[in-house]
């Protein structure tokens, strides 16, 4: 990172009054992190006034980039008229009626105020539905901060086990009752997922599957996986819960849609928000009616002061609205141009190195290993120090980008961006690679 006194000024403020001066671990980075100032747009500028191209965009939500004229025309308007009521809304309605025309699984849907929550959520419905008590999930699947999602994100070749992967403490301080609840699978490999899932069939209240998990890889579910889940569920009667939180933006009706999966529940956030804080769960009515409040006692009540607050439904109605069929057909196709010419760059630079993903949404490997899951994903010492090396160029010379390599388009983008990125891309491979050479 170069010279940034503004920053590590805010950042020194910070550390006295935050834990290591930070609210949020993703957007910490050493030294210090980047310090926002304003953004407009598919462009950010941070503290020290540096103008970069966003292709985090606040990790995968802002589908529109910065300060979309419509969206906040929508909001201005909604705050005029109050923020937050004691009272049910029509935006509610408005928002669940678009919603669940857009998604086909979608028979109902209730609306929360973060992917964390969604997912909590859509589990405890899970459970409250089929009256039994596990869960299973991918391993190194991210699916927010509820303990029972956060299993098995991180194992490590020492913990993770053989065939059936053990289930692993994420954060420290979990119990070891929440491990044994949580049955871990294999992602992309349905011969050893469906022999671990079918062993626990009697205990198992739902499997919970992104597919295409952004932590384990951003590589795509397989046809035969999908096939697989649905086997499974028509034979023993478990739920299958879809993680998408991120891939909704996939297609019109989500990733389910390009993947041609018909989940019973569904957790999803992010894009939906229009910017701000958003969370939803949608599904089978069969499965939706646990959170029925006409009944003495709901199996699941929910609540949730901030749930489904009018100035989140309006962003969300508008930015819905804007992300059309074209739009998304569109950003699939500059995502497209993106990972061709990632591919492009790796081979003339003569460096290992690939890119996973899919839409308007890809992931920078360093390495050729064959991607399947988020074992064959997991980064060297050595690979993880190279990509790093990669990312600091580019964010120093126009282009932001994640700790992770994980890239997502909004749709101020056109040619234009991706090909600057690509431009930055190759000018860091080259400048990393030749550091290198000249170290040894």
């Amino acid at each position: 990172m170069s010279e940034s006194p503004v920053s590590k000024a805010l950042y020194e403020r910070a550390t006295k009054v935050m834990p290591g001066g930070n609210t949020r671990t993703t957007v910490y980075m050493k030294p210090h992190p980047f310090y926002a100032a304003h953004g407009k747009g598919c462009r950010l500028t941070d503290a020290e006034g540096v103008e970069r191209i966003d292709f985090t965009n606040n990790y995968n939500s802002l589908i529109h980039g910065h300060a979309h004229d419509g969206i906040n025309e929508a909001v201005h308007a909604q705050i005029e008229r109050g923020s937050a009521f004691p009272m049910a809304t029509e935006q509610e309605i408005r928002f669940a009626e678009l919603l669940c025309g857009r998604v086909a699984s979608f028979d109902q849907i209730r609306f929360c105020n973060s992917g964390s929550e969604a997912i909590m959520t859509a589990l405890k419905a899970a459970r409250a539905c089929t009256g039994k008590p596990k869960i299973a999930k991918c391993e190194g699947a991210y699916h927010g901060s509820y303990d029972f999602a956060e299993v098995s994100l991180d194992p490590t070749p020492e913990s993770w086990g053989n065939a059936d992967p053990k289930s692993v403490a994420y954060a420290q301080g979990t119990p070891q009752s929440v491990l044994d609840e949580v049955v871990v699978i294999p992602f992309n490999k349905p011969d050893e997922a469906e022999r671990i899932l079918r062993a626990h069939a009697e205990s198992l209240a739902c499997v919970l599957v992104d597919l295409m998990p952004n932590r384990a890889g951003l590589i795509p579910v397989t046809a035969e996986y999908v096939a697989m889940l649905e086997r499974v569920r028509a034979d023993t009667g478990m739920l299958i819960v879809l993680d998408e939180v991120i891939t909704l933006r996939l297609g019109y009706g989500g990733g389910q849609e390009v993947f041609n999966i018909h989940p019973d529940l569904s957790a999803i956030g992010k894009i939906i928000g229009g910017g701000y804080p958003v969370g939803a769960v949608g599904g089978a009515a069969e499965v939706m009616a646990v959170f029925d409040p006409t009944q003495d006692k709901p199996l699941l009540p929910h609540s949730g002061t901030f749930n489904a607050n009018p100035v989140t439904m309006t962003a969300g109605e508008a930015a819905m609205h804007y992300y059309s069929a074209a739009e998304i057909e569109r950003l699939g196709s500059l995502g497209d141009k993106a990972r061709a010419g990632i591919t492009a760059a790796f081979a003339d630079a003569g460096i290992a190195g690939q890119v996973t993903g899919l839409g308007s949404l890809f992931r920078i490997h360093v390495h050729n290993r064959p991607l399947i899951d988020y074992r064959s994903s997991l980064m060297t010492a050595e690979e993880k120090t190279f990509l790093g090396a990669i990312l600091r160029h580019m964010r120093d010379n126009g282009i932001f980008v994640n700790e992770r390599g994980v890239c997502s388009l909004s749709t101020p983008m056109g040619e234009t961006e991706i090909e600057q990125f690509l431009d930055c891309f190759r000018s860091a491979l080259n400048a990393v690679s030749n550091a290198s050479r000249a170290a040894e």
